[in-house]
C-alpha cells in the first residue's frame, strides 16, 4: 500500500498511537515521537506531512474543550508568529540532505526534551513581541519537522496565573492555528501527495484512538508521572531516529 510494506504501515500506525496518547493527555508530544520514529523508516520529508495530517485530524475532538478554556488572543498572537516562520521551516525540510534532517531532528529533540525535563519556564512578563518570537521559534521548527511544542510549552507553563488546563487548552487551540499554515505551506512545497496522502489515512484511526484515550486520561492520572513516562518516550524515539540505527 502506498509503495510501503504492511510491517512499515503496521510500525507506523504504533507510533502514532502512542503519539496520540501523549496529544491526547499533554496536548504536546506526538511529533517529538513521531517524527525520529517514523522518519527512520519513511524519512522526514514524508513523516512530517503524514503528521501534520492525522493530527489535525486528531485534534479535532479536542478543539470544542480547548476554545471554551484558552485565551484566543494568546493563541492567535503565537500563531502570528509561527505564520511567518512556518514557511522559513519548509524550506529547510525541502532543501537539506536527510541524513544531515535527521542529525539535526533528533538532536534537537533530544535538546527541547532536556528543556522541558529540566523544569526551566520563561518566566518574564507575557510582552507581545516576547509572544510573537516564541511563536516565530515554534513556526520554524514545525515547518522542518512539526517539532514546535517545547518551546511553546516552556513559554505558556511559566506564566504563574495560567492553570494547567488553562495551557493545556493554549496549546491545542494555538496548533489547530499553526496545522493551518502548516498544511497550506507543505501543499505548496509538494510535500504532500497521493502516496502521503493514502499512508496518513491509513494510520489516521490509531492516532485519532490514542489521541482521544490521552484525552480521557487527563485528569484521572498523575500528569507529573505521565509527563515523565512521555520524556522518556520523546528521548527513546529521538535516540531511535539518529542515522546510526539506519
Amino acid at each position: 500500500m502506498a509503495g510501503q510494506s504492511w510491517a512499515v504501515i503496521a510500525y507506523l500506525a504504533g507510533v502514532a498511537c502512542i503519539a496520540g496518547l501523549s496529544r491526547g493527555f499533554s496536548g504536546f508530544g506526538a511529533a517529538l515521537i513521531f517524527i525520529p520514529m517514523a522518519g527512520a523508516a519513511v524519512g522526514p520529508r514524508t513523516a512530517a506531512p503524514i503528521l501534520m495530517l492525522i493530527d489535525m485530524v486528531g485534534a479535532l475532538p479536542m478543539l470544542p474543550w480547548g476554545w471554551r478554556h484558552a485565551e484566543p488572543r494568546t493563541s492567535l498572537t503565537l500563531a502570528c508568529g509561527a505564520a511567518v516562520a512556518i514557511p522559513l521551516g519548509a524550506m529547510a525540510l525541502t532543501g537539506l540532505d536527510p541524513i544531515s534532517l535527521r542529525w539535526g531532528i533528533s538532536l534537537t529533540i533530544l535538546a527541547l526534551v532536556g528543556l522541558l525535563a529540566s523544569g526551566w519556564r520563561y518566566t518574564g512578563k507575557p510582552h507581545l513581541a516576547v509572544t510573537i518570537g516564541v511563536g516565530g521559534i515554534s513556526g520554524f521548527l514545525s515547518g522542518a519537522a512539526q517539532i514546535g511544542g517545547p518551546p511553546v510549552v516552556a513559554y505558556l507553563l511559566g506564566r504563574a496565573a495560567a492553570s494547567a488546563q488553562d495551557t493545556r487548552a493554549n496549546i491545542v487551540l494555538y496548533f489547530a492555528y499553526a496545522s493551518v499554515v502548516s498544511a497550506a505551506t507543505y501543499v505548496s512545497k509538494g510535500l504532500i501527495d497521493a502516496r502521503v496522502g493514502l499512508l496518513a489515512l491509513t494510520i489516521a484511526p490509531f492516532y485519532v484512538g490514542g489521541t482521544i484515550l490521552g484525552s480521557r486520561m487527563f485528569g484521572l492520572a498523575s500528569q507529573q508521572t505521565f509527563r515523565r513516562v512521555c520524556y522518556a518516550l520523546i528521548a527513546v524515539a529521538a535516540i531511535i531516529g539518529l542515522p546510526v540505527f539506519r
